[in-house]
């Protein structure tokens, strides 16, 4: 039975051992009794349970550790012979790194969830019109996590059924990217298609067709899809439901999320009840006791000084996502760079309100300008910039030229989403991660010449080692 539960991204748990547990939980830790599946209420929670496994390490909860960690924004903690982290800052990676496996996983348990929510719900006497909404929000979240699967490793698994025996596991290998990339096409077209636009009530943060057209948006501007990209972010941009929250500030505080500006949220809840967000507590510095969070600091993700330079004098960006020093508990300045975006004090360690920023208008305003600039169309792309600028109190840019504003809207994207997941895949995606991680390899110490075959990550050496006739390992690993 070893192995049958190492394969734990595709293969989830063994229905039979755990059917009390599932039908104890809420929202559900995982779904698939036969038994579970016989109301609309009982859908809905295990579409919650979908929803959840965001919050996985290996999911939202440790995203920056190969979306950030591996660009030259952030730097890892070093504790002793502990390096796991550092393999990715400075790209020698074990493929038996805990965080790969973790990100492997995690992925597959919410996809599990996912499609057993497609699955089962054919077969449930409940309203048809919420019925589909909730296949479009299980489709949107299945091609959330396999986008986030395929940008890290390549080719993966494509599990579009329930398993319901572990054994089933054994019959996937890696399928092709464009395969992978097809598939989260297709859903999140159907998600566009069968979401409404907003909730009310309890259900705000669900995702919207808002949250279908930006990821696909985003899926087209990474398949160099420009104008694709373009056509369906316009839709965004149109319709108006969304506008930049007028004090940059402001966009991080509790109180603000799922707000205007807020177009898809990893939803956190502290309270002591499981449900709160640890990244107050992780980002904050080591040995801060008190004096910057409460329950002190983990100092993961240390913010570097080659971004902080980037920041124009009088950005107001700077001083709201990081800080370069402390005072202690005595009174005296400690230099340690750190992290503030996410600082909502928490009720025990690592139990904060701060939600996560999967999607937000900021982010689809830039990606619009990307795309029509890709299209050949500077002069239409520049004033999207430009909105993103006019936000914080910066000057317009006067860029004439595609390849000047392609630089400006990279470094925009730099400062204006630092810490929330994204330069490391905004670099591979649009082919700048070699030269610019490159050329910072001295200064960040990274131990080899870095090829195409790091644009990827190895693939966790137990799901090859398990399934060796199906599972291969990435080429440079």
């Amino acid at each position: 039975m070893k192995t049958r539960y190492i394969l734990a991204g595709l293969l989830t748990l063994s229905l039979t051992a755990c059917k009390e547990q599932f039908l104890n939980l809420s929202p559900v830790s995982a779904v698939g009794t036969t038994s579970f599946f016989k109301s609309q209420s009982d859908v809905l929670t295990a579409l919650n349970g979908a929803y959840g496994a965001l919050q996985a390490g290996g999911q939202y909860g440790q995203l920056y550790v190969v979306s950030e960690i591996p660009s030259d924004d952030t730097t890892p903690v070093l504790s002793g012979s502990v390096t796991d982290q550092d393999e990715f800052d400075k790209f020698y990676v074990r493929t038996t790194n805990p965080f790969l496996l973790s990100r492997w996983s995690d992925g597959y348990r919410g996809i599990y969830r996912t499609n057993a929510v497609i699955d089962r719900i054919a077969g449930i006497t409940m309203d048809e019109t919420l019925k589909k909404r909730i296949v479009g929000e299980a489709k949107f979240l299945r091609a959330l996590m396999y986008f986030n699967l395929v940008r890290v490793f390549g080719d993966v698994p494509l599990v579009l059924t329930e398993i319901t025996d572990p054994l089933q596991g054994y019959e996937f290998g890696r399928a092709p990217v464009a395969d992978v990339y097809a598939q989260i096409v297709k859903d999140l077209t159907d998600a566009d298609a069968s979401l409404p636009v907003s909730y009310t009530g309890a259900d705000v943060g669900r995702a919207t067709n808002g949250a279908a057209k930006s990821l696909l948006g985003k899926v087209y501007l990474t398949q160099k899809r420009y104008a694709d990209a373009a056509a369906k972010l316009k839709e965004v941009v149109d319709r108006g439901t969304y506008s930049l929250q007028p004090n940059y500030a402001d966009l991080f505080k509790p109180a603000n999320k799922n707000g205007r500006e807020s177009i898809f949220e990893v939803q956190y809840k502290k309270g002591n009840i499981g449900e709160g967000s640890g990244f107050a507590n992780a980002y904050a510095p080591e040995n801060s006791g008190n004096a910057v969070i409460t329950f002190g600091g983990g100092g993961n993700n240390r913010p570097t000084p080659d971004l902080d330079n980037s920041y124009e004098a009088n950005d107001p960006r700077r001083n709201v996502s990081l800080a370069s020093s402390y005072v202690n508990s005595s009174g005296v300045k400690v230099d340690y760079y750190y992290i503030k975006k996410y600082a909502d004090p928490p009720i025990v360690n690592g139990d904060s309100e701060d939600n996560w920023y999967v999607l937000r208008y900021a982010d689809v305003l830039l990606m619009y300008a990307e795309a029509l600039n890709e299209t050949g169309k500077p002069a239409e792309a520049l004033p999207f910039l430009n909105q993103v600028r006019k936000r914080v109190g910066l000057a317009d840019k006067a860029i004439t030229t595609q390849a000047d504003l392609r630089l400006a809207i990279e470094q925009e994207r730099r400062v204006e989403l630092a810490f929330e997941g994204h330069r490391w895949f905004d670099l591979v995606r649009t082919g700048r991660a070699l030269p610019v991680m490159q050329a910072k390899a001295a200064t960040i110490g990274i131990k080899t010449a870095l090829t195409e075959n790091n644009l990827v990550f190895p693939i966790p050496q137990s799901q090859i080692d398990i399934n060796p006739s199906k599972i291969k390992q990435n080429s440079g690993y």
